[in-house]
């Protein structure tokens, strides 16, 4: 009975033991932020997107300009208008206004998309980069620097821009 004992206590003592190592996770973490802005495809990516934006936006100020002219003309010749000629002016000042505020929210629209469009495959690399690193370094887990709050951790950022060549 005395050696029963001794080994159901020697059983558990392994079981535990096995249990504990298994509990004890390799955790990392990194800045998928700062790693993506190191990026040089994505800072060509940021310069594309900026010089679609200044073009969007130089279409977008000559519109306005063109509606400021128009309404400015208009305004010096109401007086010599009829009260209906001033009237479908109005309407046209109107619809010129609702294009452009049309025309402002496709180009941001237009930005988001070409925005998604260039980054995926550069997230699609950094998030291959950063498990291959943490394969390779044996770690479970890698959390995102964004969301934590304490990291006393392992940082693996110097790891994946190596592995990238950055």
């Amino acid at each position: 009975m005395k050696q029963f004992k001794t080994l159901l206590l020697a059983t558990v003592l392994c079981i535990a033991t096995v249990s504990f190592t298994q509990a004890q996770s390799k955790v990392a973490h990194i800045n998928t932020q700062e790693l993506i802005a190191a990026m040089p495809a994505a800072k060509k990516a940021q310069a594309e997107i900026e010089a679609l934006g200044k073009t969007y936006q130089t279409d977008i100020q000559a519109s306005i300009t063109e509606y400021q002219n128009t309404v400015k003309q208009y305004d010096a010749e109401a007086s010599t208008k009829t009260a209906e000629e001033n009237q479908k002016r109005m309407v046209e000042l109107q619809e010129k206004q609702q294009r452009i505020q049309q025309f402002r929210a496709d180009a941001q629209k237009d930005l988001a998309e070409k925005e998604a469009e260039l980054f995926k495959p550069i997230q699609e690399a950094a998030m291959k980069a950063i498990n291959d690193v943490a394969k390779a370094k044996g770690y479970e887990y890698v959390i995102d620097r964004a969301t934590l709050i304490v990291a006393n951790g392992t940082d693996i950022l110097a790891d994946v821009k190596k592995q990238m060549g950055i």
